[in-house]
């Protein structure tokens, strides 16, 4: 009986075998001749890059067509380690060079030209904004030793930042010609190795800023009014503020705040690749940093000028950390009457109090 069994069921495996087999060989000479024709295509295609390298030497599209297609092969690999290990030729790299060569370089650099000129323009017609009074010999503290030591700090890393980022955006259309290769690669390795270093600092410093100054730089009603009336500013005319005018408050939140944010954001990622981002998001990021870092030079242009040679009595505040009451009476009228008050002296237009006025030499804190 088992005997039986075991040659049932070879008969039925015979039987199933010869059953399949025809399909099989169907099948096989089916795709026998999808295969033989894909030997003219590839002949075909041989050929037609031999007549393009006669007819157009050097045209090599459809080899670096497949070379492209890396960014979207993933059994593709190259030597580079990381994120970008399948991409051997990326695209957005020529686009992104176009954009920083062309209207970033282009356009930053007519800003800077254009404010730099419009400030000695207004310099040379204007002049210095001279005080109406004389002196008074009495001294109000302004800035505090701490406040003056994170403005010097942040200032001069800003003048590192922009001198050597000006040598690497612009150098090759203005400083090479002039100096030659030999003297611009000297300055551009000069100039890249302190942007890297220094970069990290004024992050440290941007934030130290804005934390040490954003009391008093909140906008008042009357800093609308000093808006309308900049052009009587600007005329040496007497116009009301407190401890900062509206100038001084949009150079602190677009400047210091929006801008050295956005600068300092971007300068990490630019600064440190070994975190993981490839280079599309290197690129993005550096055409945002360098689009920010030139507005944010364009705007410091008219707070340097102003806090420099443009007003008498400004760079006194900043480097001694105290100014004349008559300064004060002049460009900050409401900080001063605020100052007078809690110190118990009478303010111009304002009751006399019982504490008696005494010479403050070396400033008071507030």
């Amino acid at each position: 009986m088992h005997s039986n069994l075991r040659w049932s069921t070879v008969s039925y495996a015979i039987a199933l075998i010869l059953t399949l087999l025809p399909l099989t060989f169907a099948r096989a000479q089916q795709a026998t001749p999808t295969q033989q024709e894909a030997a003219p295509q590839q002949q075909e295609g041989q050929a037609a890059q031999a007549r393009r390298e006669v007819v157009q030497p050097l045209n090599n599209a459809p080899f670096w067509r497949d070379v492209r297609e890396g960014e979207r092969n993933a059994y593709q690999t190259t030597q580079v380690r990381g994120v970008e290990t399948s991409i051997l030729v990326q695209t957005e790299g020529e686009i992104w060079r176009q954009i920083r060569n062309g209207p970033v370089t282009i356009y930053g650099g007519w800003l800077l030209v254009v404010a730099f000129l419009v400030i000695g323009l207004f310099y040379w017609w204007r002049g210095k904004i001279m005080l109406h009074e004389p002196r008074t010999g009495r001294e109000l503290l302004r800035f505090t030793p701490w406040e003056r030591m994170v403005h010097w700090t942040t200032a001069i890393c800003f003048v590192i930042l922009a001198v050597s980022g000006i040598f690497m955006l612009f150098g090759r259309y203005v400083i090479l010609p002039l100096l030659g290769y030999t003297v611009f690669s000297f300055l551009t390795i000069i100039g890249k190795n302190l942007h890297n270093f220094v970069g990290p600092l004024f992050v440290v410093c941007t934030l130290l800023m804005i934390i040490t100054f954003i009391r008093g730089n909140s906008f008042r009603r009357y800093d609308w009014t000093w808006m309308r009336r900049i052009g009587d500013f600007l005329k040496g005319r007497h116009v009301s503020s407190g401890k900062y005018n509206a100038g001084e408050k949009v150079w602190f939140w677009l400047g210091v705040t929006v801008l050295g944010i956005i600068v300092s954001a971007t300068g990490l990622v630019l600064d440190f690749p070994n975190f993981g981002q490839g280079r599309e998001t290197m690129q993005l990021a550096n055409v945002i940093h360098a689009v920010a870092a030139v507005g944010f030079m364009a705007l410091s242009l008219g707070h340097i000028y102003l806090g420099t040679i443009g007003l008498e009595g400004s760079y006194d505040a900043m480097r001694h950390g105290s100014v004349d009451e008559t300064w004060a009476k002049e460009h900050h009228d409401i900080w001063y009457q605020r100052v007078m008050s809690e110190r118990g002296r009478p303010a111009p237009g304002m009751s006399p109090v019982h504490a008696p006025a005494s010479a403050m030499k070396d400033g008071w804190g507030l």
